[in-house]
């Protein structure tokens, strides 16, 4: 394919993505299609000569479209949001057509010299302390990971060096795999299963702690762990606070369990995966108080800020503790302008990187933060009113309301929540999932597109409540049956009474 030829194909891609966008509400957000689709449709081997790029356009139409469950459609409502928009889309197309690869300063000087400048820019929105930031005249800075899950792992992986180390200088006779084999890390049980998942990795036991009514874990509760474990002979390494859980968006006390931590020689890390971009709002930044004890902390801009898939913006207080875990140097990988500039290797797990900083730049410049500010205040008030017409409807209650997140349930017991769910999916006009708070069932509703409207909730809880009629019929429906010609009335009163008992 030649220049011309990729003008042609890029500019007819840039109109079926365009197109996609305009049309995306008319389409049902999740497919029918059923595990192996594609191979039946796609030829068992690749083909011998090149084909035309208008065919494999058209093939996207016809074979890659019906499997696409559309994380943008206005009525997608289920995990958080994964952001998306117009500038971002460039900021990655143009990424890709450079094609550098950023495994040291030189082999991409702006790769990294962007990446400095935007996690300062982006430090500065949230209100970060100063010393997490590159500019900053310590030891701290920030990195652009993939996903929060790598963000907790090589935070992880960075504790647990730290404190064989530190250990291992006051008692020489501790062998490493001694000290290793009793450290160990906590969470709450509310956590993402990344958490748990960079503890099997890491090879740490990452014990879930119990949280409160309000899905938040609290500092005596990580204190009580903390001594109980030493008791038994662990070794106490690192710490995980939520700010945005999974199931509910609670926020764990972070101010409470920061001293905790610090007292106790144990790293914290601050995974805000999702709510970490409403700090760009001042009114919300009352959320991370405490943030100043952190040893790190990650959020992800490919959530809620607008920024495509993946970017995951993760700072450190002191970079130093990265670079010491994960710094493995080879002849080729050296050039004279060492320690002027952060080589971004020793700070992840790859050693090759992409530039994700053209995207999140795009964004910022386009956008400015009264854009990014009015767009998540938008979606929180869009998420507001999604739970003020649901507590209009005497049959369902509202667990929370946080952020742009609603938890929701039918009154009574969790099958019929589990049963709305199940009739809610299988018309794939909506997508909502489950999640359990204090092992109670609730339905989670996120107001995840930019593209989602008021009319787009009212929707949302039209089909609902049309779902619900099948387990839970409404006092209007019993009295339209009951006034029907040839059949009996039926007392209001009494099915009022029954539906309280069944609450």
């Amino acid at each position: 394919m030649d220049a011309e030829q990729f003008r042609e194909f890029g500019k007819a891609a840039v109109d079926y993505i365009a197109d996609y966008y305009e049309t995306i509400r008319d389409r049902p957000v999740l497919s029918n299609v059923q595990p192996g689709y594609l191979g039946d449709l796609l030829p068992k081997d690749p083909p011998l000569t090149g084909e035309s790029w208008r065919d494999v356009l058209q093939d996207v139409d016809r074979i890659i479209m019906p499997g696409i469950t559309h994380w943008h459609s206005p009525n997608f409502h289920a995990y958080y949001p994964t952001a998306q928009s117009f500038p971002s889309v460039v900021g990655e197309l143009m990424s890709a057509g450079f094609g550098v690869v950023g495994l040291s300063w030189i082999a991409s000087p702006a790769n990294t010299e962007l990446e400095v400048v935007m996690m300062n820019w982006l430090g500065r929105m949230l209100g970060l302390p100063e010393e997490f930031l590159n500019c900053s005249e310590g030891p701290g800075g920030g990195i652009i990971q993939g996903s929060a899950s790598e963000a907790t792992y090589v935070a992880l992986l960075a504790a647990k060096e730290k404190k064989v180390k530190n250990l291992r200088e006051v008692y020489p006779q501790l062998s490493e795999a001694e000290v290793k084999g009793k450290l160990i890390a906590y969470s709450s049980d509310q956590s993402n299963s990344s958490v748990e998942k960079a503890g099997l990795l890491g090879s740490m036991t990452m014990r879930l702690l119990p949280t409160n009514d309000n899905g938040e874990l609290t500092g005596v509760v990580l204190q009580e762990a903390i001594s109980k474990d030493r008791e038994a002979g662990l070794i106490p390494c690192y710490c995980v606070v939520n700010l945005g859980t999974t199931p509910t968006c609670a926020f764990d006390k972070l101010n409470e369990i920061g001293p905790v931590c610090n007292k106790e020689g144990v790293w914290l890390h601050v995974d805000a995966a999702y709510a970490g971009s409403a700090f760009v709002c001042p009114e919300y930044r009352h959320l991370m108080k405490g943030v100043e004890f952190a040893d790190s902390f990650d959020f992800n801009p490919h959530k809620w800020m607008l920024v495509n898939f993946d970017c995951s913006a993760m700072w450190i207080k002191d970079a130093k503790y990265l670079v010491e875990a994960f710094n493995v140097d080879r002849i080729y990988l050296k050039d004279q302008h060492k320690g002027l500039a952060p080589e971004y290797r020793h700070w992840q797990i790859s050693l090759g990187r992409r530039f994700r900083a053209l995207k999140l730049w795009f964004v910022l410049r386009i956008y400015g933060i009264e854009g990014i500010q009015r767009h998540i205040k938008n979606q929180i008030a869009l998420a507001e009113h999604f739970a003020d017409i649901v507590r209009a409807d005497n049959r369902f209650e509202v667990c929370t309301c946080s952020m742009g997140l609603v938890t929701f349930r039918l009154k009574g017991d969790n099958s019929l929540s589990e049963r709305l769910l199940v009739k809610i999916s299988e018309k794939k006009t909506q997508f909502l999932i489950a999640g359990l708070l204090n092992k109670t069932y609730v339905i989670r509703y996120a107001v995840c597109s930019r593209l989602t409207e008021k009319k787009d909730v009212d929707f949302s809880w039209k089909e609902i409540v049309e779902a619900a009629e099948d387990i839970v019929p409404s006092v209007k429906m019993v009295a339209e049956v009951g006034n029907k010609k040839g059949l009996p009335s039926l007392n209001i009163k009494c099915m009022k009474d029954s539906l309280e008992k069944s609450k």
